[in-house]
């Protein structure tokens, strides 16, 4: 799987959220689905909440912009940030907040070396 800025953003933090917005605004598809978020990134630029840049993604990506896919992947982007961070912290509470959205990555909560790399597939595999 190609990475889009989107997905670069959200899992390393680069390039910046403005970036990844205007890479998203630069070469948009032609999808009904995708217009309401390309109206409102092009209106509210990096203020715009990161789910609505997953959103965009799953559009992007071929995938229905539902609730669930979205919980999914903000959370596994927070898992793979805190992991990069090796910031033990910041992965519980990722755990703590959506917990059920990440159950099969609960047994290496505690191994931020492989919990990344988990995180970073489980991540793309949510796009495929």
């Amino acid at each position: 799987m190609e990475f889009h800025a989107i997905d670069t953003y959200l899992l390393d933090g680069k390039p910046t959220k403005a970036a990844a917005i205007e890479a998203a605004l630069a070469a948009p598809i032609d999808d009904p689905r995708a217009a309401p978020f390309y109206r409102a990134l092009g209106t509210v630029g990096a203020r715009a909440a990161d789910e609505a840049l997953i959103a965009l993604r799953l559009v992007l990506a071929g995938k229905d912009p539902a609730d669930t896919p979205i919980r999914r992947l903000r959370a596994l982007a927070a898992l793979a940030r805190a992991s990069s961070a090796n910031d033990q912290r910041a992965i519980d509470a990722t755990f703590a907040k959506d917990g059920e959205a990440i159950l099969d990555l609960v047994a290496l909560k505690t191994d931020p070396g492989v919990l990344l790399g988990a995180a970073r597939e489980a991540y793309a595999a949510g796009l495929t």
